[in-house]
């Protein structure tokens, strides 16, 4: 089946949402995943912004905020920001907030048994405020690299049962499930109706085609679960430093040839 394609907008830096939102659309993309920068970004302009290049907003992708950190000031700060990230979400009628940890914390700073209690409580209240605003959440699946906690479908399963809200599912991105799944086709069909969202990149966190993942078991497994979501181009530009997306001039080209080339590798794998 042909879904809709989009990619999240941070992968263009500070560039305006303006320019980024052309570009995207010059690249034949349905919509975006839209960064949760709600506190510099109106949410009526940024759907004026939107809405004028014929785009959708499938999903926000949330700003780094650690909502298990043993710091109770710490967690607080990160809980005060998912609830202007759902009132952002909300105003923007996009349907659903994703939610992560605080990338690029690798290692407990207690203990991976409290963490893993705070990180369920955090959960459990993230949810109630999507409930309240009639949203979704999407729980992101991080590779070892970048979190100590959630990195398998497995593990967000067993998230999910912990918290038991109904509106929580997973975020499983092909680029992190190249390093942490065995079978990465396999490990969405595990993950069945209860996966939400799919992000998608190569194995080099490049345009599809240009790594080695393969991406048609992982197509296919999504046509098995009846997954009818977008998949959200996730790529980068190759280079040091994996949390900056600037990697220098000319940048935002090869992104948008990532873009354009990636879209042309998911159509042919729909047809």
């Amino acid at each position: 089946m042909a879904r809709k394609l989009g990619c999240c907008t941070w992968i263009f830096g500070d560039q305006t949402l303006a320019k980024t939102a052309h570009l995207i659309k010059e690249a034949g993309l349905d919509g975006v995943e839209l960064f949760g920068d709600w506190k510099s970004i109106d949410a009526k302009e940024a759907k004026k912004v939107l809405d004028g290049n014929g785009l959708e907003v499938f999903s926000i992708t949330p700003a780094d905020a650690d909502i298990s950190h043993p710091d109770k000031a710490q967690r607080l700060a990160a809980l005060d920001y998912y609830k202007g990230l759902a009132d952002f979400t909300a105003a923007l009628i996009a349907p659903m907030f994703c939610m992560h940890g605080q990338v690029g914390r690798i290692r407990p700073v207690s203990s991976q048994k409290e963490e893993d209690a705070l990180l369920v409580e955090a959960t459990a209240q993230i949810c109630a405020l999507a409930t309240a605003n009639g949203l979704n959440v999407a729980f992101e699946i991080l590779n070892r690299y970048e979190s100590h906690q959630i990195r398998t479908v497995a593990e967000g399963l067993n998230l999910l049962k912990e918290v038991g809200a109904n509106k929580l599912s997973l975020l499983a991105d092909a680029y992190h499930m190249n390093i942490e799944e065995a079978d990465p086709a396999a490990a969405l069909r595990t993950g069945g109706s209860l996966i939400g969202l799919y992000h998608a990149a190569d194995s080099n966190r490049c345009a599809i085609g240009e790594g080695h993942t393969e991406f048609a078991s992982q197509i296919s497994a999504l046509d098995e679960i009846h997954y009818n979501g977008p998949i959200i181009i996730e790529t980068a530009v190759p280079g040091a430093d994996p949390f900056n997306t600037d990697k220098g001039a000319g940048f935002r080209d090869i992104l948008f040839q990532q873009l354009v080339t990636s879209k042309k590798e998911l159509r042919a794998l729909s047809t």
